[in-house]
């Protein structure tokens, strides 16, 4: 492959990844699970310390958890009860950060006819990620309690490539902070070691071509917008 070949190829599975929320409950082969992670662990991490741990769950242990997970989504007494055990979001906001935050949020439920005063469709949707939007793979992350917020940045590259390589076999994935909160019911679920926390969770898959919210494509900022060139 030429250079320039290589810089599309590479190009075309950055540029075409983006949150996936209805998949094909098709099965994902475990070799080629494998070789996805494989490949992204080579993400580059602070004096090589990989500080990365993931659990693959497929099947029955998929099923169980998603069932537990919905069951406790849907009770408002058990819902109260889970609390995230870090901060993902700020807990004050400002512009463009908040513009943006509800810009997706709109336009997803624009696709899917959900007014904004349809509560009980705004939480069915968001029950969806409990029951990783049909995926036949999921993943939870986890990261040990002693490391910093280096190694953390670190993990958010194993991410990535988790999700670029995902791309480059035709494969899709939805990054999942929607778990988090509920780390005390995934730990005892999961078996996570009392050393280990919970970063996030993903779905991967095949996207279903017909399920309208995948054709959902969030925007960016041009370069001048977000850069600097010192000269």
């Amino acid at each position: 492959m030429t250079d320039a070949a290589t810089a599309r190829a590479v190009d075309e599975a950055i540029t075409s990844r983006h949150s996936i929320r209805a998949f094909l409950p098709t099965p994902v082969p475990r070799e080629t699970i494998e070789e996805i992670l494989a490949v992204a662990s080579r993400a580059p991490s602070g004096t090589n310390t990989q500080p990365w741990h993931v659990a693959v769950l497929t099947g029955a242990a998929l099923q169980s958890l998603s069932m537990k997970l919905v069951a406790a989504y849907d009770d408002p007494v058990e819902r109260a009860r889970h609390t995230e055990e870090y901060a993902y979001y700020p807990t004050e906001w400002k512009s463009p950060f908040i513009d943006r935050r509800r810009k997706v949020g709109w336009d997803l439920y624009g696709l899917l006819g959900i007014a904004k005063t349809d509560k009980e469709r705004m939480h069915a949707q968001h029950r969806r990620n409990y029951e990783f939007f049909g995926a036949p793979v999921g993943f939870m992350f986890t990261i040990d309690r002693i490391m910093r917020q280096g190694s953390w940045l670190d993990f958010g590259m194993f991410l990535e490539n988790i999700m670029v390589a995902a791309r480059g076999r035709g494969l899709d994935t939805c990054p999942q902070a929607a778990f988090t909160p509920f780390h005390r019911l995934i730990t005892e679920a999961i078996g996570i070691p009392e050393d280990q926390q919970l970063v996030c969770g993903m779905s991967l898959g095949w996207r279903d071509p017909g399920a309208i919210e995948n054709t959902l494509i969030t925007e960016r900022e041009p370069v001048a917008r977000f850069t600097r060139f010192l000269d």
